[in-house]
């Protein structure tokens, strides 16, 4: 099955053979040099739209790491100003309360000026009917006393009185002397 073949032939095919491998691997490395001066351009924009889609991609993760920043500084703000609000709520019910405390004060210490007013007048009053009371007091005393002494006589005549009434005269005159001084 084999034929025998000169060694001639072998040896010129192979010869062939490489040198046909050689040329085409020369002519397609000047056919590569030739389609690398005369590229497609569309080639070019290929390229060109990959460079600037590397960059968009870039361009997006640094802004989505700056968004996450910035969602992480508004979440600190918002709790911040959440804060805040509740300080100010806080402190807004404590000035209510505070000036209810102080209208509701105010309103007692009118009501206890005016009753501290009633009051002074009604003591003023109290002291004038203790000295009238005094006064009489010191009147009746005085009459009692005379009465004791028997300077006034309810039971007289009308002669008597001509003479009581000169002897009483004097004697009012110190009664009368006696009753201021009791007033006093």
């Amino acid at each position: 099955m084999f034929v025998e073949l000169p060694n001639e032939l072998i040896l010129f095919t192979s010869a062939a053979f490489l040198i046909g491998w050689l040329l085409a691997s020369v002519s397609c490395s000047f056919r590569a040099k030739y389609r690398a001066k005369k590229r497609d351009p569309r080639d070019d924009r290929i390229r060109q739209l990959d460079a600037e889609l590397r960059i968009a991609h870039s361009k997006g993760e640094d802004s989505r790491s700056g968004l996450e920043k910035l969602e992480d500084a508004l979440k600190e703000t918002t709790v911040g100003l959440e804060r805040r609000d509740n300080v100010i709520s806080e402190q807004q019910s404590k000035l209510e309360k505070v000036s209810g405390d102080l209208k509701e004060s105010v309103l007692k210490t009118r009501e206890l000026r005016s009753e501290l007013a009633d009051r002074a007048t009604e003591n003023v009053h109290a002291e004038a009917k203790i000295r009238e009371v005094e006064t009489e007091l010191s009147v009746a005393q005085a009459s009692t006393d005379m009465i004791a002494t028997g300077v006034l006589d309810y039971a007289f005549t009308p002669e008597e009185s001509d003479a009581n009434e000169a002897a009483n005269n004097g004697e009012s005159d110190t009664a009368s002397g006696e009753v201021g001084k009791a007033s006093r």
